[in-house]
């Protein structure tokens, strides 16, 4: 607190005047001055920073309030000039929290709601939700791919708590509902809070889907004041975090030799040993190719920009806050330099943001959102996830990649491109996949929204009224363009000249692109809301507040490719409120209630009524709290809550209506033909869903237990236990035979499921002295679910039987080991009716040789088939995500670091999707170094015995298979530099910094064959390393 007043000694002092500043000399317009007891009489600074309160007397405390800075409180004695200096408030939580529809005081949230430093959002990548994992308590976050446009993270707060249709959260931007994707694009510099609601008492509000959690969102705003230009430009390089290795040539076609003669001794080398040798001395690789695949498709790296400018200020009357947002990603991809196109993945995203508040009267303030975001997208015509996985499958010395044209004098003058093939070109060639054609998509999304806030205190102090009206529209179309390949066989002859190489055509392609395939879609919304908010507090003790909100969308899908069910409007309609009381700062209780109506349902189950409780208790607050305690723990609270969260997004928007049956009137399957030659025929009818009256919400009961703590005005911890029990869940009701008749499935709410765990934080702010300050943060989630009961097969094996289960287990069979000789075959249990061969052909897929892979016989009945499968491994969702880091700067230098965790998940690797050599597929280089062989009989080889085909017997989903997800990885690691006052006043600049940072820059993990966060395929677009540097200015 620092404090230079100019004393003017008055027997008794009616007036104050004085001037707000910040630590760097710079007015603040907008800080509240009031003396407690007379709030009624508080003014706020101006434009310059001034103020002047009257109606003070000498024993009155005068209080400076202003958010993100300390509240500064001064006795008035014979002061009548006083200059106050705010500092920023580093040690404090926020004074007030966004709650549902409304702002709450810190103190008096009983609601589980976490809270995320916007700064901590500013990562080395355009997708706003990768940066979420670990630095959020309670909520559960992982990516599974890094292509660009296609890099979502998933996310679930405190887990998945059901298996119906969404389990996904209530995504909120300035209270409008908005989908994951638009979180995805949200820039960070335009957020003012990001909050996490978890129980019901921060959720049932928002009554339908309310039941996953709630992400709330807002906005900056304008202040009072000049206007204020900040700058912040990047440029990145991404890498993989870890590039599959394939086996070359050579290897693979040694390799392709052992794998035919594993299976049967007699057979004769597909690959002679010229041709080996030839292609490991590099002779004509037109004849005896080489390719690597991936190196001729890929991209070692690629260069990314983004930029951002925003302006806000404004006077007495209006605020603004303006943005624009420029932001270039570029994928992996090469592109031939025949073509006249680009195939890379490129995207142009342009964000645009407007928010103007505007004090229409003393009482009555208006407000304008209105925010665009265009991108336009380039890529290849296939399926990025088709042209890895042609990788794969793949052959690198059959032929190669693209064939020249001197090689063959009568294809000289040919205008396309000679891609390699063999056969009948039944193989994949990656390449020619890649570079034919090319997907051009463009795509709008426009959010406008107005508010109209009234101030009622002429009724009564405290009351308000607001109202707001949004739309939002949302438009994309594509155009893909391609041509069809032509393929080319290279064959040789001997002459008297030598050899003579001539290519011949497999398929007939075409020069140039087609015409343009095009598709579109097009959604659009409505929402309205009213709210009635009133607040006040009563003899200084008594704090009163209550919340009384209508609100009601609309939205139309008005192109779809979907059914009329998709196509049709859909509506939700809302009634909520909020009660809560606080006595003295020490004790609160809070009642809320959603009263949600939904058109999918019948009318007798179309509202929802959702109400919830909480209770709050600062024992810190109280008068037998020790003096000497709170010089240790300052702040101490209790809280608990408990209540009912509804969910109506329990099926897809194709399917909705359950209360109306949906008829195939043309289904060629239950046709009929009739005539002498039967030649006339009508097709026939068939019931896809029956209706079904009865369904209703799906029900979430939430309690929540939580403490925080404050240690030392250092550290703020926070610690929430959580329960919750989720009921009429809409499943299918598999144990219905299709011998009763019926022609599609039954579904009801039956589902039943629950969970619980645990969230804690602990943020630490730590001034040290004035030139050095450090800062951090610790999150740690733990959430699991079970299953309770459904519509599930009931077997007589209990061990089959998801009761008793997380939602997201998977099952397979236990593998023992590898199989040592026939001897062992024949003293196992049958595997999968597989027989044993005595000749050493083996022809039979389902034949088993040593080597192969080994089950347990768990129901002991001698063989081993479905009845034998068992719950394995954690979920593939993870049940921990942790994170960890911290921010330090001293003087002009600052650095940060963070960390993300995750724990208690597995995958299971596809072995269909990586198992070498059938069909002449690629191999890797992991199963060259440890595979079983007759020289190598390891019974805990990582890949069974080699085989040129497809094995049954060791593809199923098994411990064989099974690995740990887990990993530790340095998310993020940021250097920055502050250019010294004295230098940027020269330069016109308040304010500017050169930064350098980096993105997934290294993880631990015990799986070694690609990034662990990638799940069991690691095939895809791989994640992406992100080296990054940029600057960030303000004038």
């Amino acid at each position: 607190m620092l404090l230079s007043p100019h004393l003017s000694t008055l027997a008794q002092t009616q007036v104050v005047r004085g001037l707000v500043v910040d630590v760097d000399g710079t007015p603040l317009p907008g800080v509240n001055v009031y003396a407690k007891g007379k709030e009624s009489k508080g003014v706020i600074t101006n434009i310059d920073g001034k103020y002047a309160v009257s109606g003070l007397a000498a024993n009155d405390s005068i209080f400076f309030t202003y958010i993100g800075y300390k509240t500064q409180t001064f006795r008035v004695g014979n002061k009548s000039t006083l200059d106050v200096i705010m500092e920023e408030s580093a040690t404090e939580l926020e004074e007030t929290v966004i709650v549902a529809f409304q702002k709450q005081k810190k103190e008096s949230v009983i609601g589980a709601i976490q809270t995320v430093t916007p700064k901590d959002l500013k990562v080395p990548q355009s997708n706003l939700t990768t940066a979420l994992a670990g630095r959020v308590a309670g909520l559960i976050s992982y990516q599974r791919s890094g292509e660009p446009g296609r890099d979502n993270a998933e996310f679930f707060v405190r887990g998945v708590t059901t298996n119906g249709y969404a389990s996904s959260p209530l995504i909120l931007i300035d209270g409008l509902e908005v989908s994951s994707e638009d979180l995805a694009r949200l820039e960070p510099e335009n957020i003012a809070s990001f909050s996490i609601m978890k129980d019901a008492t921060a959720t049932a509000l928002y009554g339908a889907r309310g039941a996953n959690g709630v992400i709330l969102v807002t906005t900056k705003s304008g202040q009072k004041g000049k206007i204020r230009i900040t700058a912040r430009v990047e440029t990145s390089i991404s890498t993989p975090t870890k590039i599959q290795e394939y086996l070359d040539g050579v290897s693979y076609m040694e390799l392709y030799n052992i794998a035919e003669r594993a299976r049967n001794p007699e057979a004769t080398p597909t690959y002679s040993k010229e041709k080996i040798e030839n292609t490991r001395l590099g002779n004509n690789p037109m004849y005896y190719p080489n390719v690597d695949w991936y190196g001729e498709l890929f991209k070692d790296q690629a260069i990314n920009t983004k930029a951002t400018v925003t302006a806000s200020g404004g006077g007495e009357v209006a605020q603004y806050y303006l943005s624009v947002a420029y932001t270039n990603e570029n994928g992996l991809m090469k592109v031939d330099k025949l073509n006249n196109f680009n195939n890379n993945i490129s995207i142009n995203r342009y964000n645009i943001r407007a928010n103007i508040d505007v004090n229409l009267t003393k009482t009555t303030k208006g407000s304008v959102k209105v925010y665009s975001l265009l991108e336009r997208y380039n890529g290849p015509s296939a399926e990025t996830s088709s042209i890895f996985d042609a990788i794969m499958r793949a052959n690198p010395v059959n032929f190669a990649k693209t064939y020249d044209k001197s090689i063959d004098k009568s294809y000289y003058y040919a205008n396309h491109i000679l891609f390699g093939n063999t056969g009948q070109a039944q193989y994949p060639n990656p390449y020619a996949q890649l570079v034919s054609g090319y997907k051009d998509r463009f795509t709008s999304n426009t959010n406008a929204q107005f508010q109209l806030e009234q101030d009622l205190k002429m009724i009564t102090e405290g009351l308000k009224l607001r109202g707001l009206a949004s739309f939002q529209s949302y438009g994309q179309n594509t155009n893909t363009r391609t041509m069809t390949p032509f393929y080319y066989g290279l064959s040789a002859s001997t002459t008297e000249l030598g050899t003579q190489y001539s290519l011949t055509q497999l398929t007939e392609g075409s020069e140039t692109l087609g015409d343009p395939a095009s598709t579109s879609t097009a959604t659009s919304s409505f929402y309205f809301e009213a709210a009635l908010q009133y607040n006040r507090i009563f003899g200084e003790k008594h704090d009163i507040g209550a919340l009384l909100v209508g609100q009601m969308k609309e939205s139309l899908n008005t192109i779809s490719n979907d059914n009329a069910y998709a196509t049709l409007p859909s509506r939700n309609l809302g009634l909520s409120g909020r009660l809560t009381y606080g006595y003295d700062g020490r004790y609160f209780i809070e009642g809320n209630f959603g009263y949600n109506g939904s058109e999918k349902f019948a009318i007798k189950h179309r509202f929802g009524f959702f109400p919830s409780v909480g209770l709050g208790w600062i024992v810190s607050n109280e008068k037998f709290y020790p003096s000497s305690f709170k010089k240790i723990i300052p702040t101490l609270k209790f809280k608990g809550s408990y209540g009912l969260v509804g969910n109506d997004a329990i099926s897809a928007a194709s399917d909705r209506f359950f209360y109306l049956s949906d008829v195939n009137t043309n289904n060629g399957d239950y046709g009929y033909a009739f005539g002498s030659d039967f030649g006339n025929g009508y097709n026939g009818y068939s019931i896809n869903r029956y209706a079904n009256a009865e369904i209703g919400w799906e029900i979430a009961k939430k309690a929540n237990y939580g403490i925080e703590i404050n240690l030392l005005d250092i550290f703020n911890v926070q610690f929430e236990y959580f329960t919750e029990r989720r009921s009429d869940i809409y499943q299918t009701r598999e144990s219905v035979p299709y011998t009763t008749g019926t022609t599609a499935a039954i579904k009801g709410n039956i589902g039943k499921a629950k969970s619980h765990g645990i969230d804690t934080s602990v943020d630490l702010n730590w001034s040290i002295n004035k030139d050095w300050w450090i800062s951090g943060r610790f999150n740690y989630t733990w959430a699991t679910s079970e299953y309770v009961e459904g519509g599930d097969i009931k077997y007589q094996e209990p061990w089959r039987n998801k009761t008793g289960y997380s939602l997201n287990q998977k099952w397979g069979y236990v593998a023992e080991r590898l199989f040592i000789d026939k001897e062992d075959i024949r003293n196992s249990p049958v595997q999968f009716d597989a027989k044993l061969s005595d000749s050493p052909y083996v022809e039979a897929s389902d034949d088993v040789m040593p080597g192969d892979i080994k089950y347990v016989d768990i129901n002991k009945d001698g063989k081993i088939d479905e009845k034998d499968q068992v719950a394995i491994g954690f979920p593939d969702t993870p049940e921990i995500i942790y994170g960890f880091g911290i921010s330090t700067g001293y003087k002009i230098f600052d650095f940060s670091f963070f960390f993300q965790g995750s724990a208690r998940s597995s995958f299971f690797i596809d072995p269909s999707s990586i198992e070498p050599f059938t069909n002449y597929r690629n191999a890797l280089q992991i199963v060259a170094d440890d595979y079983w062989s007759e020289s190598n009989p390891n019974p805990n080889a990582f890949w069974p015995r080699l085989s040129t085909r497809s094995i049954a017997n060791n593809n199923k989903t098994s411990t064989w298979w099974l690995r740990d997800g887990s990993f530790l990885r340095l998310k993020t690691l940021e250097f920055g530099i502050s250019i010294p006052e004295k230098t940027i006043r020269k330069w016109g600049l308040n304010q500017a910094r050169l930064f350098f940072s980096g993105n997934n820059l290294l993880c631990f993990s015990k799986f070694k064959m690609w990034d662990p966060e990638m799940g069991g395929y690691g095939i895809g677009y791989p994640t992406q390393r992100i080296y990054n540097v940029g600057i960030n200015v303000s004038f």
